[in-house]
């Protein structure tokens, strides 16, 4: 053994030395790419901050609140653990334009290209890139009330007298619980809320960045400062230029001075400015933009909570073209634990509207899903919920801001995204950003009385922004416009765009939309036996709740339906739904016919084609019943049947 080791000692040393020649040849392949460029790999000095990480309505209008919750997810995760069913990413769909000089639904003949400003080149090479940077959080006590997002639940009845005076004190002044959220720290930590492709995701390293505009009237300290450190801690320094909290004249002492104080011991990066006066969401966020001097301005709410790695993905698609006005998916915090609701990106809803101008969400529509080759791809949506969003500061400015003819708040997201869409934009949700909202049931807030102020903003985007389709508004009131100021200069702004008619819009962006237009019968339907209305909310909080009678008003709202050419007994998305028994009740629309296809007929019985029994009033006038057809007076109905020839037949 010994002899063979000494002939083959030669071999044996060059095979030492070709092992590790091998070794760097093959490191120095896998960091060139096709093309012969270098792969550099950047090193990011911030350390993981894992041991910090913590466990965890009718419309918009009537709560007072200027963001509705989107519906309850179909998949609910309470841990980032549990996400499944991924798909691979296409990272140049993520990190690009994907597609954008197309229409968001329907056929590709029938829509006119918009041509968009040129865009930044989005095949980049690897160097150009940067892994989600890793921010170290404050240390807290991670065992707290609250942490990784989890509820506090609070049970009042064992509360000591000033407890419990300071619990419902907090419920009054704040329509949520601010006795939990003071028991929380204000760095509370939230669990990685993001899907598995999110996570892996790289980003140009040359970012715009950003200032944030927070606006807030008498909000709770400890809300408002879990806003702001929730913003400070997992937005990257470099990105983040300045946080602008906007106090629109609160009077409450908590927000005078000790505000100040506490500001001040931050580090410069958040200012505080003050109106004169109570002017709400919309002068009061201009106020904020104005003070901006960052590329991007991202508009929040003072009662929100950012997760990990929230702002990167807005920043990446403005950087890619400054005419994308981009919003996080929005989380739920409950009103009443402040636990931190989250979903897959798969459950993201898109934002829609109906024809009383009121916000809504719904589910991705077919069409855009096979547009995407993820479900973390960003996605077109036709309008926002307006409380968060971002922006680049150039184009907002182009764009004409918000209008300052408008009141409060109430319109002005439906109007901006009309403007984006049809001057030249492009809105998204981008899912793999995700920021928490406190989602309140009524408006702690009280305003002057006597002015429908939601109403005046929705007229002036109406004469603005619909054309012709503003009819369909309109006859919600019976034509009653009232004062609404003077829109001259919006119409000149929209000249001076050179954008596109609503049409395009409905046609391009929104194929899904009904058309009252298109409707057989439109207006009240009123009893001939009784003075009394069909009379039914019909939006989502009211689904599968019977049908009632009312004393007609003459003033639409919930006594306003339409007959569609397919037959539903339907206001927007809400169907008059029979399936058997005494009563018939509110249903989503599903143009399947079947249970919601009515027949008014010549005789002006309103007649359920499946079941063949007609409406009738009760003997009391207070309940819609469904009874066999017999032509009494509690059968016959009055509606405005509708001439198609002047109707509205273009989608």
């Amino acid at each position: 053994m010994a002899s063979f080791l000494r002939r083959r000692r030669g071999l044996i040393f060059k095979l030492i030395l070709l092992v590790p020649l091998l070794y760097l040849v093959s490191l120095f392949l896998y960091s060139t790419d096709a093309d012969g460029n270098r792969k550099i790999s950047i090193p990011l000095k911030r350390k993981d901050s894992a041991s910090n990480n913590i466990d965890g309505f009718d419309g918009a209008r009537a709560r007072g609140d200027n963001l509705i919750p989107p519906p309850n997810p179909r998949l609910r995760l309470d841990n980032a653990d549990d996400l499944e069913n991924r798909v691979v990413v296409n990272r140049d769909e993520i990190g690009g334009a994907d597609g954008r000089n197309g229409r968001m639904g329907g056929h590709e003949e029938d829509v006119e290209v918009v041509e968009q400003p040129q865009q930044r080149p989005h095949h980049q090479q690897d160097s150009d890139m940067v892994d989600l940077e890793e921010l170290e959080e404050p240390s807290h006590d991670t065992n707290g009330p609250g942490e990784q997002g989890r509820g506090v639940n609070v049970d009042k009845e064992k509360l000591t007298p000033s407890e419990r005076k300071k619990f419902d004190q907090g419920w009054k002044n704040n329509a949520y619980n601010q006795y939990a959220s003071d028991m929380m720290s204000l760095h509370r930590s939230l669990p990685d809320v993001r899907d598995e492709e999110c996570k892996s995701l790289k980003y140009h390293r040359n970012l715009p960045d950003t200032s944030v505009v927070v606006c807030f009237h008498n909000e709770a300290w400890s809300v408002l400062l879990r806003t702001v450190h929730s913003i400070l801690d997992r937005s990257p320094p470099s990105l983040l230029k300045e946080i602008i909290l906007v106090d629109d004249f609160s009077d409450m002492d908590h927000l005078k001075q000790p505000l100040q104080d506490y500001i001040a011991k931050l580090g410069g990066k958040v200012k505080v400015t003050r109106t004169e006066k109570r002017e709400g969401l919309i002068r009061a966020r201009l106020q904020g933009f104005n003070l901006a001097t960052a590329q991007v301005v991202t508009f929040l709410d003072s009662h929100c909570e950012c997760a990990k790695g929230w702002l990167e993905p807005l920043l990446e698609r403005i950087y890619l073209n400054e005419t994308t006005v981009v919003c996080p998916v929005i989380d739920v915090i409950e009103d009443d634990s402040m636990k931190f609701q989250y979903s897959a990106a798969k459950s993201t809803s898109i934002g829609g509207f109906d024809w009383n101008l009121q916000f809504s969400w719904h589910a991705i529509p077919e069409y855009e899903r096979k547009r995407r080759s993820s479900d973390i791809s960003p996605l077109r949506s036709p309008t926002m919920a307006g409380g968060l969003f971002a922006i680049s500061r150039k184009y907002f400015e182009k764009l004409g801001t918000y209008d300052p003819g408008m009141d409060i708040w109430g319109g002005e997201n439906l109007e901006l995204s009309f403007r984006v869409w049809m001057c030249g934009g492009t809105l998204e949700i981008i899912p793999c950003s995700h920021v928490g909202h406190i989602f309140r049931k009524r408006s702690p807030y009280t305003w002057r009385t006597g002015v429908n102020v939601v109403k005046k903003n929705s007229i002036r985007l109406a004469e603005v922004w619909l054309d012709e389709y503003k009819q369909y508004y309109y006859e919600r009131f019976n034509n009653d416009l009232g004062e609404y100021g003077d829109v001259t200069e919006r119409k000149k702004l929209r000249a001076g765009l050179q954008c596109k008619p609503f049409s395009w819009f409905i046609k391009n962006v929104y194929p899904d939309l009904f058309v009252p237009g298109e409707s057989i019968a439109a207006g009240e339907i009123r009893s001939k036996a009784k003075p009394m209305c069909i009379d039914s909310p019909a939006d989502h909080a009211n689904y599968q709740k019977p049908v009632n009678m009312w004393p007609c008003h003459n003033q639409g709202g919930n006594q306003f339906w339409m007959l569609s050419k397919a037959r539903e007994i339907r206001r927007d998305d809400g169907c008059v739904d029979y399936s058997g028994g005494e009563s018939a009740i509110i249903y989503p629309c599903h143009g399947q016919k079947g249970n919601q296809e009515w027949e008014y007929r010549e005789d002006n019985t309103l007649r359920h084609t499946n079941t063949g029994k007609c409406a009738e009033v009760s003997w009391d006038g207070k309940k819609l019943l469904m009874k066999h057809c017999t032509g009494i007076d509690r059968q016959i109905w009055y509606w405005k049947r509708k001439n198609h020839k002047e109707s509205h037949s273009e989608r």
